[in-house]
């Protein structure tokens, strides 16, 4: 049974990584007819519209309270900077270059959970987000005149997104997923509503409208099943599997986009990515190790 959870969780998260393609995919194409801030508030939208169906303060008791609601706001504006950050930067970046970005985070992650969390990485840890890092150099290539500067700005996403996910580490020990979950969403409605009569512009069709509504439909389905997927699976597990997601960006921006990855992309993009499966590995042995640790105390301590 441990094994078929295993598969479904797995399953799970390809699913969630080809929501999160298919809303930026929807996103690029929007920025075509209108103004980003009118699409990420189109993203919102759609998404608190889907998953106030399923939960809301009737249906899900208590989902309104939180213990931490500095923490929630600021998370919700962090993962707001960045969603705006990246739907600007994909009118000029291909889906490929703007997610190879963001691949960054997790080294991201692992440098800032030191002086945040208490989390140091050791040296091995520490080569493997160089390399990393090197690989986002590759992909922009600053000063060189390979890439539109909008590259920078995923990347001042990507910094936001990582505070995003500490951010979201540390209220799991306060807050339950669903009232985190309810106020993202939220969040992003309250502070961009205000902005949209300055930005709006009716859409001209129908399919314009539609795919407002199923980006948003994209982006609560993904999270929906993201959160499904780790109660199949350990993280551990389904990491490697978020990195599909460039599969997926890069048949969007073919099929829809007639966009091709030049090959500093490419190498770019499998440098990253090496880098972080690395990571996992590590991640994985100082866990075990730390297993290892705690049994050899209880069972020494029993003697």
């Amino acid at each position: 049974m441990d094994r078929r959870d295993r598969l479904v969780g797995i399953a799970l998260m390809c699913g969630a990584v080809a929501c999160f393609a298919g809303l930026d995919g929807c996103a690029k194409w929007l920025n075509r007819s209108i103004d980003p801030l009118m699409t990420v508030w189109a993203r919102y939208m759609g998404s608190v519209v889907v998953v106030s169906a399923l939960l809301n303060p009737w249906t899900v008791p208590g989902l309104l309270r939180t213990r931490r609601p500095w923490l929630q706001a600021g998370r919700s504006v962090l993962v707001l900077v960045s969603t705006i950050l990246n739907f600007i930067a994909l009118q000029y970046l291909q889906l490929t270059e703007t997610v190879s970005i963001m691949f960054a985070t997790p080294f991201l992650v692992a440098l800032l959970a030191g002086p945040m969390l208490g989390e140091w990485a050791g040296p091995r840890r520490l080569a493997a987000i160089g390399v990393g890092f090197l690989g986002v150099l590759i992909i922009t290539r600053p000063g060189l005149g390979g890439m539109h500067p909008a590259a920078f700005l995923c990347v001042i996403g990507a910094v936001c997104y990582a505070l995003y996910g500490i951010s979201t580490r540390i209220l799991a020990a306060h807050d339950s997923s669903a009232t985190t979950m309810f106020y993202s969403g939220l969040a992003g409605v309250v502070l961009i509503t205000p902005v949209l009569p300055l930005v709006w512009t009716t859409p001209a069709s129908w399919l314009v409208w539609a795919l407002m509504l199923l980006m948003g439909a994209f982006g609560a389905l993904g999270h929906w099943l993201l959160i499904l997927a780790h109660a199949r699976a350990p993280a551990g597990v389904l990491a490697p599997f978020i990195y599909g997601q460039i599969v997926w960006m890069m048949a969007l921006g073919y099929f829809i986009f007639g966009d091709l990855p030049d090959r500093w992309t490419l190498i770019g993009a499998s440098v990253v990515i090496a880098s972080g499966l690395y990571l996992l590995y590590r991640e994985r042995v100082r866990s075990a190790e730390a297993r290892r640790a705690e049994t050899t105390i209880e069972v020494e301590s029993r003697r």
